[in-house]
């Protein structure tokens, strides 16, 4: 039997208490995985307005101990890693040679010399393939975990409270892109404070042995604040509205950091050299010099929904092309985020469109992101 069939895809701990739902399953980057549960729409709407439960244990979980830990992933990724504190977690990449995208991560700080690296679920063994290579000659380990964990994200405006009663970990103290060790429902969690969705909320790494007991504790927990399980449809409707990059659309093996406008996470200054430092460095003088297609939001004016693929087109020229477009349950109307020309990427631009099928629809060029969380 193939890898490719039904049987061969890999299921999460909470597999079977998705089907009871009646979820609708789909096979994403290997994985059996739920799609949604009942209206994308309501479940979007459920976490911009109270809460969403989503199960992310398909994403890939990296550690990486040792007295060499830091030099390690400073020298592996773009960022500067060594100056992350312990109890924080920083948005990172690692590239390859040529300053090409392999991945977009965050890593978590655990101790003075344990970092949690967690990677997309597409990306996960080419992360640590990657990173396996690139520890040579450091005194430090890089450890499969992706079986050690499951993970469940709450998100939405009602997930402090929600949580809150769960927990006597120090929530209000927990600040954004930090994580902290504690108990939930009974259940030793990694407590962190971040998301893909553009709302406050929470991600819990907890052992797949737990993962059921937790999914119903903040099920009962979340019932009077209106929380609903959630599935990757609406994910990815959310970060597209938070302007939030997806790898295979917005990052690729092409596009190097400051291609994507996210040239910000590359720290040349960090001590010790870097893989791809020197393409980097000549990634970042060619954008300054010549800048490269920048990353915008396109509103549509009428009701067709633009897909990655599509070409953005002005004065009968192709200027670009759409990475990721769907319906925006919070604008109502569709949205895409698109890379176009320089001379047509300022908000506001006229006489653009998206050409879906041979039809030149108008749309509007704005500043990302489409929707940003009142604090």
């Amino acid at each position: 039997m193939s890898s490719t069939e039904p049987s061969q895809k890999r299921r999460t701990a909470l597999d079977a208490l998705h089907r009871s739902l009646g979820a609708t399953m789909t096979d994403f980057a290997g994985w059996d995985m739920p799609l949604r549960y009942g209206s994308e729409r309501d479940e979007h709407l459920a976490v911009r307005t109270r809460a969403g439960l989503f199960d992310l244990s398909h994403m890939g979980e990296i550690t990486v101990t040792g007295p060499q830990a830091a030099p390690l992933l400073n020298h592996a990724l773009v960022g500067n890693i060594a100056s992350v504190g312990v109890g924080r977690a920083r948005y990172t990449m690692i590239c390859q040679e040529d300053g090409g995208i392999l991945d977009d991560l965050i890593v978590y700080r655990l101790g003075e010399s344990e970092y949690l690296v967690v990677a997309n679920a597409s990306n996960a063994q080419v992360v640590l393939d990657a990173l396996t290579e690139r520890a040579a000659g450091f005194d430090a380990e890089v450890r499969d975990d992706r079986d050690a964990y499951a993970l469940i994200a709450v998100q939405g405006p009602q997930s402090p409270s929600i949580l809150k009663s769960l927990t006597d970990a120090d929530l209000d103290g927990l600040k954004y892109y930090a994580g902290l060790p504690g108990t939930v429902a009974g259940v030793p969690a990694l407590i962190a404070r971040t998301g893909y969705t553009g709302e406050d909320g929470f991600e819990l790494f907890v052992a797949p042995a737990d993962a059921e007991k937790l999914w119903q504790a903040l099920t009962d927990a979340g019932a009077p604040a209106g929380l609903v399980p959630c599935g990757l449809s609406c994910r990815d409707t959310l970060r597209l509205e938070a302007g939030m990059p997806l790898y295979g659309h917005e990052l690729t093996t092409s596009l190097t950091p400051f291609d994507a406008g996210l040239g910000r996470v590359v720290k040349f200054d960090k001590e010790g050299s870097f893989v791809g430092r020197e393409a980097l460095l000549a990634a970042a003088e060619r954008a300054e010099n010549d800048p490269p297609r920048v990353l915008v939001g396109l509103v549509a004016e009428g009701r067709r929904v633009p897909r990655a693929g599509y070409p953005v087109v002005a004065g009968g020229e192709v200027i670009g092309e759409v990475t990721s477009g769907a319906p925006s349950p919070t604008l109502g109307k569709p949205i895409a985020m698109a890379y176009v020309d320089a001379a047509h990427a300022a908000p506001g631009t006229t006489g653009v469109g998206v050409d879906i099928r041979g039809s030149h629809e108008p749309y509007e060029v704005v500043a990302l992101p489409f929707y940003k969380r009142q604090k």
